[in-house]
């Protein structure tokens, strides 16, 4: 069961550096490991730690939450409207709700809904 767990990530990996054109290389770059060891984190070969998770993500500048979700998406590369709206939405949820309606105010406004 770990093994496709592991592979899961390892895809979840792979598919948001792809999507954000980045090579192995430069990613390792970003998080402080050499490119075999993402290779082998995104062909399952790797048990990655969590704190070696963590880098991965802030690497990709993504929350680590999205290297989990996925079960979630069909599709297995973000495009550019799936990274905005995962951008929106990390801060949409750092909002108060008194905020959050302000900001459902000005969009209705705004799109005139």
């Amino acid at each position: 069961m770990e093994t496709s767990v592991m592979k899961k990530i390892g895809q979840r990996v792979r598919d948001i550096r792809k999507s954000k054109g980045l090579s192995q290389e430069q990613l390792g770059e970003k998080a402080g490991f050499h490119f075999s060891y993402i290779g082998g984190v995104e062909r399952a070969e790797k048990n990655i730690t969590l704190i070696n998770l963590i880098k991965i993500a802030d690497a990709l500048e993504v929350p680590i939450i999205d290297l989990f979700s996925y079960t979630r998406h069909q599709k297995s590369v973000l495009n550019e409207k799936d990274i905005l709206l995962n951008q929106l939405v990390d801060i949409l949820m750092s909002l108060k709700k008194s905020d959050l309606r302000k900001v459902q105010l000005f969009l209705d406004e705004f799109f005139e809904k």
